[in-house]
């Protein structure tokens, strides 16, 4: 199921539930016979697109194994490496080299609406081209850049490009790979100081990267599959989003300080039916994307989320694919009214409060029973504490009891 929220014509926010399958490529790029650029690496992409009555599908698909790497080239401080495939369709990075560091400075997805057997039933035959700018930086020239974890790029409202697996070096010298890995800050692992306890579901851990000014705005947020039906998602929430750039750390106000009107969407994917959800928003500041998956019948969980922030300092990625946030049983809803602090990356941080959130089960248009945070529910204190109680009563009786029969002993003794 996909659903799409415009606040606005700079913003929009994703929640989705989505399984994407992908396989690995590997390419090398020669210059005057000698290896000047090496790829290996796992791509897959997710468009959604116009069919007749002007509603929109959308489909996944990887990028081929056998994808032809024509038009890829290398010189002394830029190299392309553009991977064409199936029917127009193709996946380009340009590189760059400045001093002793080069970057990844555009990723450019072009699709063909006009592939039948990729986009069936499309209304529109153009060809398409999205660029965004991955968070590719600081590579050394004698090393490659390694990033197992998985990166999704928002790169338009209508298509996203999955990253995995990832081993690139642009600039090879002498022909000769380097055995030196510069790697992504998503497969660094870290280890914060916590500060606040959330739900014993989460794995998210959390941190206390700075102080944060209160989120004073709470948006509240109803999806619906077309203007007719009731809401099949419904949220309520302050947020506030913390990520570091250039060592400097920063913050975004809440979504709906941001937005001011909206329109909304539903679809379902065939393949996966109600297990999985995409909400998107943009502003000129950022791009958002959550995934919200149902793991089988009986829970659902936030899964992923993607940040993409333009700033006056550059553009701004992030993203982490396994997570287990806000888990609830499916036919209810998952609250926390206190503030959450969860550590999505080493650099970007979400803080929360007043969350409500049910994206599968709605009835009615209204919530269901919430399953409450620990930080909401004093209640689960009660049941430690009379526990605690009754094992302190059961350990007096019986101290009593062997005491009692210890003196009984030894006054038989006596006599």
């Amino acid at each position: 199921i996909c659903m799409q929220k415009l606040y606005g014509k700079s913003f929009s926010l994703v929640l989705c539930y989505q399984l994407v399958l992908s396989h690995g490529i590997e390419v090398e790029v020669k210059n005057d016979d000698k290896l000047c650029l090496y790829a290996n690496l796992t791509v897959s992409f997710s468009v959604t697109y116009e069919i007749a009555d002007n509603k929109n599908k959308t489909v996944s698909f990887e990028l081929p194994a056998n994808a032809s790497s024509k038009g890829s080239q290398c010189n002394d401080t830029n190299s392309i490496l553009k991977l064409s495939f199936l029917d127009g369709h193709s996946w380009s990075v340009n590189f760059s080299l400045k001093d002793k560091n080069y970057q990844a400075d555009t990723m450019t997805f072009v699709y063909n609406l006009n592939d039948s057997k990729v986009f069936p039933d499309s209304s529109s035959n153009e060809t398409v081209t999205v660029t965004t700018k991955p968070d590719i930086t600081d590579v050394g020239v004698n090393t490659s850049y390694s990033c197992k974890s998985k990166d999704t790029l928002v790169a338009s409202l209508q298509a996203n490009m999955t990253l995995s697996d990832v081993l690139i070096q642009a600039f090879i010298v002498g022909g000769n790979r380097s055995k030196n890995l510069t790697t992504c800050p998503a497969d660094t692992p870290v280890t914060p100081t916590p500060t606040h306890v959330t739900n014993a579901t989460t794995v998210a851990p959390v941190t206390n990267a700075t102080t944060v000014a209160p989120v004073t705005n709470v948006g509240n947020y109803s999806i619906r599959h077309d203007a007719n039906s009731t809401a099949c998602l419904l949220a309520n929430f302050g947020l506030r989003i913390g990520f570091t750039q250039n060592k400097a750390i920063k913050f975004l106000f809440s979504l709906n300080e941001l937005t001011t009107n909206f329109s909304l969407s539903c679809e379902t994917f065939s393949e996966i039916r109600e297990k999985t959800r995409i909400c998107s928003a943009k502003t000129k500041y950022q791009v958002f994307l959550v995934k919200t998956k149902q793991e089988d019948t009986k829970k659902f969980r936030l899964h992923a989320v993607n940040v993409t922030i333009n700033s006056s300092s550059g553009v701004f990625a992030q993203s982490s694919a396994n997570l287990s946030l806000w888990e609830a049983a499916v036919g209810s809803s998952y609250m926390c009214n206190k503030e959450q602090n969860f550590t999505i990356t080493s650099l970007l941080s979400f803080y929360t409060f007043s969350l409500h959130v049910q994206p599968f089960g709605v009835k009615n248009g209204l919530y269901s029973t919430a399953h409450e945070c620990s930080l909401d529910d004093p209640s689960i204190l009660i049941p430690i504490i009379v526990g605690a109680a009754l094992a302190g009563l059961i350990l007096i009786v019986v101290i009593a009891y062997v005491i009692g029969r210890r003196k009984t002993h030894a006054g038989y003794q006596t006599l």
